[in-house]
């Protein structure tokens, strides 16, 4: 399998194929970064050798911020992406479904803060683990007067109650590790000294399983259809996307930093503090 990749870089071990999102400052979820991903999710899901994927950032603040909000200025930046989603998927949902529908196991390994499309892409996993003072999730999009569009809720049902949902959803926060585990959202938090070595161990162990058992496990525990309700985020998402308020909010939030190291570390209050 080939690894010419600007944003990734990907190592091989043993079964065990290990990616790490370069894209930065802060892992902005762009078209370069999307291509990327598209791109080795599509080679690796015919690749027997691969048995696990583990996901990690070389970004010790960042997995995947978001979604890149200068695309409010550059609305076609994913149209050659478009032209291969499968119909009734957005580009974002569409790489969600490519991660669920490998029959590798996927293995997020969280040492730094993920909102918006990099939460959705994590919930997309089969698995992730947060280092704990260090790991952050959150889905920041109603602070920008839009809904996620990525799968959010969608991939959040099949792990937690509605009331949950809705609060991560309409609360606009920052989980942290230890919140996010209670609530299902990952599998556990870790000491930020032992993640390294308990998901490396717990890779190794699976990809040394019997061939065939990884695929078996997979297809008796099949991902939910979630047709439909890809197709409701996607209109709300688009009619809300078109209000006055969610151009004001996304710029506003650019003008005062987001998509910077110091911005991002705070994007949550910078957004609260705008007026659309």
């Amino acid at each position: 399998m080939s690894d010419h990749y600007q944003k990734l870089r990907v190592a091989h071990r043993s079964g065990v194929v290990t990616v790490t999102i370069e894209n930065p400052p802060v892992n902005i979820l762009d078209a370069a970064l999307m291509t990327d991903l598209r791109n080795f999710l599509i080679k690796v899901r015919n690749d027997d050798a691969t048995r696990v994927i583990v996901f990690e950032s070389g970004s010790p603040d960042f997995f995947i911020a978001h979604v890149d909000m200068a695309l409010i200025d550059d609305p076609h930046a994913f149209d050659e992406i478009a032209r291969d989603v499968p119909a009734g998927l957005n580009v974002f949902q569409a790489l969600g479904e490519l991660v669920r529908e490998l029959p590798q196991v996927t293995i997020v390994k969280l040492a730094g803060v993920a909102r918006g499309g990099g939460a959705e892409f994590i919930a997309a996993c089969d698995m992730a683990f947060g280092a704990i003072g260090r790991a952050g999730l959150g889905q920041v999009e109603a602070l920008m007067g839009i809904v996620p569009s990525g799968g959010a809720m969608q991939y959040l049902s099949t792990r937690m109650s509605r009331g949950r949902i809705l609060e991560i959803i309409l609360g606009g926060g920052v989980f942290s590790a230890e919140e996010a585990a209670a609530y299902g959202w990952i599998n556990r938090a870790l000491p930020a000294t032992e993640l390294d070595d308990f998901v490396d161990t717990l890779a190794r162990h699976i990809a040394a399983l019997p061939a065939g058992v990884v695929q078996a496990a997979k297809r008796v525990l099949p991902p939910p259809d979630l047709g439909a309700g890809f197709v409701r985020e996607q209109a709300e998402w688009s009619r809300l996307f078109a209000e006055p308020a969610a151009e004001a909010l996304i710029r506003g939030g650019l003008a005062r930093g987001a998509q910077t190291v110091d911005g991002e570390r705070r994007l949550e209050e910078i957004l609260r503090s705008i007026s659309p």
